[in-house]
Order: structure tokens, then C-alpha cells, then sequence
């Protein structure tokens, strides 16, 4: 799609969440890069500032900085308030990575609970919000990280595990509903990607010897990136890793797409469409 054409469709203004580092600043580079103005959101106020800088200089465009915690109670009313001049044609939620890896129960019950909260309440929240004016437009995009982590539970993510089902299985259902009035949703779902939180968590648990170490065999930010970008209009899931896309064949024979279709299909049937 020509850059002009990106723009039109999609802009004026993006709206990143988790965007001080890794695929989420990737994410807003490469929309910046498409002639996109970018509303940069995650905690780090000074990550942001190099961020936006960074961006604004490159590609002339320009930025918002929203700093603020996902976890808090008020956090979407906040960052409602924050973009209501804006014109959001494109929404990226990349946040809610679990960086405390620990047993369910050796943690206080908080921690899961905000985990909730930042990975499915404000997630669902900032839809509602920002994707009724791209239905009214009848353009617009919604890109939804995901982990593979929400194929099947598994210890020490309990939490994790199931806020990234719920993602996964929110985008597919609002792809059903939006893609027919013109707006794109994605539900990214990322395997092991080389990112400075997990190159962090590495190090940390001794398994990489400093934290410039490459994730071997790790896809990179910007090839994930890239990928969302070349599956936009493919959703509504979009496996993000090629290992996870080869492995989950033996798992899962047919693919998440194919099985919204059917599910889709069912329902019409039974309660007819709007």
C-alpha cells in the first residue's frame, strides 16, 4: 500500500501502548515511517521523550507522549481524556508483559489482578472508545498483541496465560463485527521475540550472559512488525513467530482463522444477522 494511501486510510493519528521500547516502539517508528502522527503511550516518560524525539527528527511527524500505568484503576478514562482532540484511526495495544514469572500463589493476589486490569479491562475499554469513531469513519485499524502463551496454561504465568486467551479471543470476535463497517483488527499473537524485557528477564534468571546477548533464534521487533503490517487486512489472527506458526500445525490442524469463519457461520445461522 502506498504511503499515501496508509496515511489516508489509517491516520491521521496512532495511538501505541507499550511504545518506550521493543515491538511497541518498533510498531510506532513504522507507522511514523507511513506518514502517520503518533500518540506514544507506556509509563517511562523519559523513555518516551527519546522516543519522540527520535521519531519527530526521522520522519517528521508529529507525537503525543501519554505517561502513564495501565494498572491503574482510572488509566483509560485518563488516556481518553488525553487524545479527545485526536482523530485515532489506528489503535496498537502492545503492553502487559509478565516480567514477575513466579508460582500464582507466591505473589500477592494484586499482581494477577492488575495483570487483568492492564491485558483485558483497558484493553476493552480503549476499543469501545476509540473504535466507535473509526466505525463512523468506516476506516480505521485495531492491532491486538497476543502471546502464544493463550494457546494452553502452563506454570509460573497463570495469570499471563489466561489474559492473553481473552486478547486473543477479543480480537477475533470484534474482527466479526468490525471488518464487514471497514475497520481492520489483528490480534498478533507473538512467540519468543528478541525484546529488551526479555533479553532483561534472561539475564536476570542467568540464562544470557549480559543483556546485549541475542536472543537466539528469537524473531526481532521489527520483523514482527513488518509482518502485522503485511496481514492488516488478513486478520483476524496472525501468529507472529515462524517456529510457533510451524509447531502449532501438530497442535491445532486447522487454523484460528478458519475456525472464526466457522464459528461465525454457526452464529448467523442460529441468531441471524443484524
Amino acid at each position: 500500500m502506498p504511503q499515501h494511501s496508509f496515511a489516508e486510510r489509517y491516520g491521521p493519528w496512532a495511538l501505541v501502548a507499550g511504545a518506550s521500547e521493543g515491538v511497541g516502539r518498533a510498531f510506532a517508528e513504522t507507522l511514523a515511517s507511513r506518514g502517520l502522527n503518533v500518540v506514544l503511550l507506556a509509563r517511562r516518560r523519559s523513555a518516551l521523550d527519546e522516543v519522540s524525539s527520535a521519531i519527530e527528527s526521522r520522519h517528521g511527524v508529529r507525537t503525543r507522549i501519554v505517561a502513564l500505568d495501565l494498572a491503574t484503576a482510572d488509566a483509560a478514562t485518563r488516556i481518553a481524556a488525553e487524545v479527545s482532540d485526536l482523530e485515532i484511526g489506528f489503535f496498537v495495544y502492545c503492553a502487559g508483559a509478565d516480567s514477575n514469572f513466579k508460582p500464582f500463589l507466591s505473589s500477592p493476589l494484586e499482581v494477577a489482578e492488575a495483570m487483568v486490569h492492564r491485558n483485558c479491562t483497558v484493553l476493552m475499554q480503549l476499543s469501545h472508545h476509540l473504535c466507535g469513531p473509526m466505525v463512523q469513519r468506516g476506516r480505521g485499524a485495531t492491532v491486538i498483541f497476543g502471546s502464544g502463551a493463550g494457546f494452553a496454561g502452563t506454570g509460573k504465568m497463570v495469570a499471563y496465560c489466561a489474559t492473553k486467551a481473552f486478547d486473543m479471543v477479543f480480537a477475533e470476535a470484534l474482527w466479526c463485527e468490525l471488518k464487514p463497517k471497514g475497520v481492520d483488527v489483528l490480534g498478533l499473537i507473538l512467540g519468543e521475540t528478541d525484546t529488551p524485557a526479555l533479553r532483561r528477564l534472561r539475564y536476570e534468571r542467568g540464562l544470557a550472559r549480559s543483556l546485549d546477548e541475542p536472543v537466539k533464534g528469537a524473531e526481532t521487533p521489527q520483523d514482527v512488525v513488518n509482518d502485522a503490517i503485511a496481514h492488516l487486512e488478513k486478520g483476524p489472527i496472525r501468529l507472529a513467530n515462524k517456529t510457533m506458526r510451524w509447531g502449532l500445525r501438530f497442535l491445532y490442524p486447522f487454523s484460528r482463522n478458519f475456525v472464526v469463519g466457522l464459528m461465525s457461520k454457526a452464529s448467523e445461522k442460529i441468531m441471524g444477522k443484524d
